[in-house]
């Protein structure tokens, strides 16, 4: 049996080790080699690749239909990326079948990634993944599969005008509290530009006044919001990336942040061409 005889069966990407994550940017070759290693002497029919990138969303909803009944509406969609498919080994015309002698066999493959591809996630209710497949047909056996995933970055200039302009926003909240007013706070903030990178620190402007007759306590945050579409419906997951809590402000008085710092943790970028699945970011002060 090839199973006895089958010592290793893997997909090796260039510039990545044996079991690391490999990256690659929409628009670049990727390249590897499928290895096989024989114990002994081997029979084998063909071995063929596939490369695929898809991005796929699910997610169930309970519904009511009356009193006493309830059902459950099932979301799913998919958006196709990449699809590829080699031959590397193919069988011999005259229908026999390729020995391979005891040792390490390298089968090399390139395929080009598609200019325009999603970034990779992982997200509640969906996902974008990349991989390559091969598979080892060998004759009066069962198929061999080997699968290696990979990642897919898309790069995001953030030098572009829209994302180097600056933002601001305020905000004005009458407290109350047993249906007595009292008073109002007013928080006005800004930023010097839309985007920033993981790693980058946000300097936050801010202004809070506390009209009130309680003490308050300033805080900034950057919140994900992940959006999956299918059907015509969306499903949102918002969760806190980072945070910072300024120093409490007494009644009456203002507070000013001169240039406050946010770093920005290691994140994924936003995504925001894919139909099914966006990723993006957002400050609340």
């Amino acid at each position: 049996m090839i199973f006895d005889r089958l010592k290793r069966f893997s997909i090796v990407l260039e510039g990545t080790e044996r079991d690391g994550p490999a990256a690659f940017s929409p628009g670049q070759a990727v390249s590897g080699r499928v290895v096989l290693e024989l114990a002994a002497a081997a029979r084998l029919g063909a071995l063929r690749l596939r490369a695929m990138g898809a991005a796929r969303v699910h997610w169930t909803e309970s519904r009511s239909a009356g009193s006493s009944t309830a059902y459950t509406q099932s979301y799913s969609d998919q958006v196709e990326f990449l699809s590829h498919r080699d031959t590397l080994l193919a069988p011999p015309d005259n229908g026999e079948v390729t020995v391979l002698q005891a040792g390490r066999h390298e089968f090399p493959f390139t395929f080009q990634l598609p200019e325009t591809l999603a970034t990779s996630f992982e997200g509640k209710h969906g996902s974008v993944r990349y991989w390559v497949k091969a598979k080892l047909h060998r004759p009066w056996s069962t198929v061999k599969k080997v699968k290696k995933e990979f990642t897919v970055i898309e790069p995001i200039d953030i030098n572009t005008p829209a994302l180097l302009a600056p933002q601001a926003g305020a905000k004005e909240k009458l407290a109350r509290a047993w249906y007595c007013n009292r008073g109002q706070v007013s928080v006005t903030a800004k930023i010097d530009r839309k985007g920033y990178t993981p790693g980058e620190v946000i300097p936050i402007f801010a202004e809070i006044d506390n009209c009130t007759s309680r003490a308050v306590v300033p805080k900034a945050a950057i919140i994900q919001t992940q959006t999956f579409i299918a059907r015509g419906t969306k499903k949102q997951k918002k969760s806190v990336v980072t945070s910072i809590v300024g120093d409490s402000i007494a009644a009456g008085k203002r507070e000013v942040w001169h240039g406050r710092a946010l770093k920005i943790p290691p994140v994924g970028p936003s995504i925001l061409q894919c139909r099914i699945i966006q990723v993006e970011y957002s400050l609340k002060v």
